[in-house]
């Protein structure tokens, strides 16, 4: 039997907030949901912008998530309210379902998961449903806010229309939808989001999607800090630079081993085609690339291509007008990163004498290799860290796309309060409006469950 998401009871510890959204639901429409579906964020330990060059990421989810109360109805209408007031309503029809990649609202990304899953399932009249959502994931942190409401609208939408599919099939096709909203990631939060387990954290590997349990020293904890910064990578193009980037440098560096580099687009299947080890990928990009940033007359020159055939070959909407690209510290970022997860589930496999130790070292480097190459941190996120560094963690380093958002840091269990106590001290304390946010913005937090349906 397929492995799909799960139907399950309402946990009797998560009974009050259920029956809150329950309340709601019965207020806004009239009526008993039939059932909640919920999805969680996550964190990811380490691994960071290397998913959509296809290589393995180490996330784990987390207890805060995303539910939809939820009703199917046979009029084809999709009807959205926020429990959060600040969230406005929305409505249309399952059939006529548009997402501006401009301005986004919080119910766009939702709809990525309708809109997804009607086209996944080849069909362009379905049942809709009345939803009131609530999450408690923050937003725009790092923490996959966005996926999770991506993910539980298309949990949503299949139960539904008793659809049935698996959580490999749903985190594939959820992946792919949320480009409708304009952003290249490359999977790892609907991954997890679906293949979660609790107690666990996940190797998350692509082509094909495969999920591998990774068993976490006993005697640590990972703390959430939130920087307070927000980005939400969907409303910039930093995220989609990036990308293409990889993209770019994956090309040259294909053509200068004389491959027909149109069709190579990511790094892994870059070092696939060669043989080489990640080592020896690193040295091809020092031989390759120069350090300073790349105009796109100088890479339409190696590529010899014209400007209109790189926009077709490497760009993406939102970068057609970019005009410098820095290869070398990119490309260096990922071959980088992709070897300290390989080093990072060996090291947790083992288990040995200095394994906290080495995890530790690996996650700081981690963040360094993000703010120095990838410069995807913010002066805010760096501050943060070093105070969390500063604090007793064992290490620690921005989580998600970047440019803001959350830290992770991986602490001695021992330690945990008196970690807590020094970095609210230390972060939030120090500033009028972060003080006001310290409930929701610095946690401990555990790997949690994935995706699933509950039933009254």
């Amino acid at each position: 039997m397929a492995d799909v998401p799960p139907v399950e009871k309402i946990p009797e510890a998560k009974k009050e907030r259920f029956d809150k959204l329950r309340s709601a639901f019965i207020s806004k429409y009239g009526k008993e949901p039939d059932y909640f579906a919920r999805a969680p964020g996550r964190v990811n330990l380490i691994g960071e912008h290397i998913d959509y060059c296809g290589y393995a990421v180490l996330p784990m989810a987390i207890e805060q998530d995303v539910i939809f109360a939820a009703s199917s109805n046979e009029d084809g209408k999709i009807s959205f309210s926020n429990l959060n007031p600040i969230y406005k309503e929305y409505e249309c029809n399952v059939s006529d379902i548009t997402i501006p990649k401009d301005n986004p609202q919080w119910y766009f990304y939702a709809l990525c998961g309708v809109k997804g899953l009607m086209e996944h399932m080849k069909i362009t009249t379905a049942r809709g449903f009345n939803c009131v959502v609530e999450g408690t994931v923050p937003p725009s942190a790092g923490l996959s806010s966005s996926s999770a409401l991506v993910c539980c609208a298309a949990l949503t939408m299949m139960q539904a229309n008793g659809w049935s599919l698996s959580k490999q099939e749903l985190a594939d096709m959820c992946a792919h939808c949320e480009h409708y909203i304009g952003t290249e990631g490359g999977g790892m939060d609907q991954a997890i989001s679906f293949m979660a387990k609790h107690g666990t954290a996940k190797l998350i590997e692509f082509n094909p999607l495969r999920s591998t349990d990774v068993k976490l020293p006993f005697d640590i904890v990972f703390v959430i800090s939130n920087s307070c910064v927000q980005a939400n990578k969907a409303a910039s193009s930093n995220f989609n630079i990036r990308v293409v980037e990889c993209r770019i440098a994956t090309q040259i560096l294909a053509k200068s081993k004389s491959l027909e580099w149109i069709g190579i687009k990511k790094f892994a299947e870059l070092q696939s085609l060669l043989l080489a080890t990640l080592d020896e990928m690193i040295e091809y990009v020092n031989q390759t690339f120069h350090k300073d940033p790349y105009t796109k007359t100088e890479i339409c020159s190696i590529l010899e291509v014209t400007p209109e055939e790189l926009a077709t070959t490497s760009l993406s909407e939102n970068t057609l007008n970019v005009e410098s690209f820095k290869l070398h510290q990119r490309a260096s970022h990922v071959y980088s990163e992709a070897k300290r997860v390989i080093e990072f589930k060996q090291t947790c496999d083992l288990n040995s004498s200095g394994t906290i130790e080495k995890l530790g070292q690996l996650m700081t480097a981690s963040h360094n290799s993000c703010r120095d190459l990838y410069e995807c941190s913010h002066p805010d996120l760096d501050n943060l860290v070093q105070i969390c560094l500063k604090s007793g963690a064992l290490g620690s380093r921005l989580t998600g796309a970047g440019w803001g958002g959350c830290a992770v840091s991986m602490v001695r269990a021992a330690d945990v309060l008196n970690f807590l106590s020094k970095v609210r001290d230390e972060y939030y304390l120090k500033s009028e409006d972060r003080s006001t946010k310290i409930l929701e913005s610095l946690f401990a937090t555990e790997p949690g469950a994935g995706a699933a349906i509950y039933k009254l």
